[in-house]
């Protein structure tokens, strides 16, 4: 390393430096978080307690509320907390654990929705065998494969970022410790961790993204022969919202790693991280809930 000085400390360039749009930043993105803290808790809540949402569709669902929960907790209050007090300082070790559980998180989600997609399968392709296929044990069996690889995925990515060191730049560009931009300011050798990005991000990426695509091609030939008045819309609107999540959160995380590192894009980084960090677990039940009839059924029973 010759004499250049190891640093222990980063700074998040947070998302903006003009002082006035601070207070407006916190406030919007407060709202925004109590929003998504608010709506994922209730999703959970009504199904624990609504015994018509006791199925595999609504377990599964309760998990996706689980991750987005957690995975807006790992990033938001520490943006909110830099935009109040402007300090915007972080520990290399506080940065690589924020880096290990939002690589954790995120990755789980993933695999969970593919997870979901043969749930929906199941459901619509082969609905006589459908309470014997997805039994509560394989229900169980298939989040804990979804949470188990969204961890193993990460730990691999941390341990190889534990050995970075930062001896130059110390400007995050981003207002939370992400992997890619921690890559374009470490000073160490760096071609293992883009490989790994690559490797994993293509095989699990596109592995999970085949699984969760293909049975549609099983589920829309199967709707297509529905003949039953309204029957066919309700299945459509449920396939529709998984397929917009799923639409979201893979294109905005191709774009987030899967594309080349530049310098000259900061604006346009923090653009989609914000997207892919802060305002997709507030989509995802937005998206599930207002066009589900038994939510609005069950909500409805808990305010009246």
């Amino acid at each position: 390393m010759g004499n250049r000085t190891i640093l222990n400390e980063l700074f998040l360039s947070g998302l903006s430096d003009i002082p006035a749009l601070q207070l407006p930043l916190f406030l919007f993105f407060l709202l925004i978080y109590l929003l998504t803290i608010t709506w994922n808790f209730l999703i959970i809540s009504l199904i624990v307690s609504d015994s018509h949402l006791h199925t595999p569709m609504y377990f599964f669902l309760a998990n996706l509320a689980s991750l987005d929960l957690c995975c807006s907790s790992v990033t938001v209050p520490r943006m909110l907390f830099d935009l109040l007090t402007q300090r915007r300082k972080i520990t290399i070790t506080a940065c690589i654990t924020q880096v290990f559980f939002f690589m954790f998180l995120a990755p789980s989600e993933i695999f969970l929705l593919a997870v979901m997609s043969y749930d929906r399968y199941n459901a619509i392709c082969r609905p006589l065998h459908y309470i014997q296929i997805m039994s509560w044990k394989v229900c169980v069996q298939l989040a804990s494969i979804a949470w188990c690889l969204g961890f193993s995925y990460s730990l691999v990515h941390t341990l190889y970022a534990l050995k970075l060191t930062f001896c130059e730049s110390n400007i995050v560009e981003s207002f939370f410790c992400d992997l890619p931009q921690l890559l374009q300011i470490s000073c160490s050798d760096i071609f293992i961790n883009i490989l790994l990005i690559f490797i994993l991000g293509c095989f699990l990426g596109v592995g999970s993204l085949t699984l969760t695509i293909f049975p549609y091609v099983s589920i829309f030939k199967t709707v297509l022969k529905i003949q039953v008045k309204g029957k066919s819309s309700k299945v459509f609107s449920t396939c529709s919202s998984h397929l917009t999540v799923v639409f979201i959160f893979y294109c905005s995380g191709v774009f987030n790693y899967l594309r080349p590192n530049t310098n000259n894009h900061f604006a346009a980084d923090k653009g989609v991280s914000v997207f892919y960090a802060v305002i997709v677990p507030l989509l995802n039940p937005l998206i599930y809930s207002l066009r589900n009839q038994d939510f609005r059924a069950a909500f409805q029973s808990v305010l009246f």
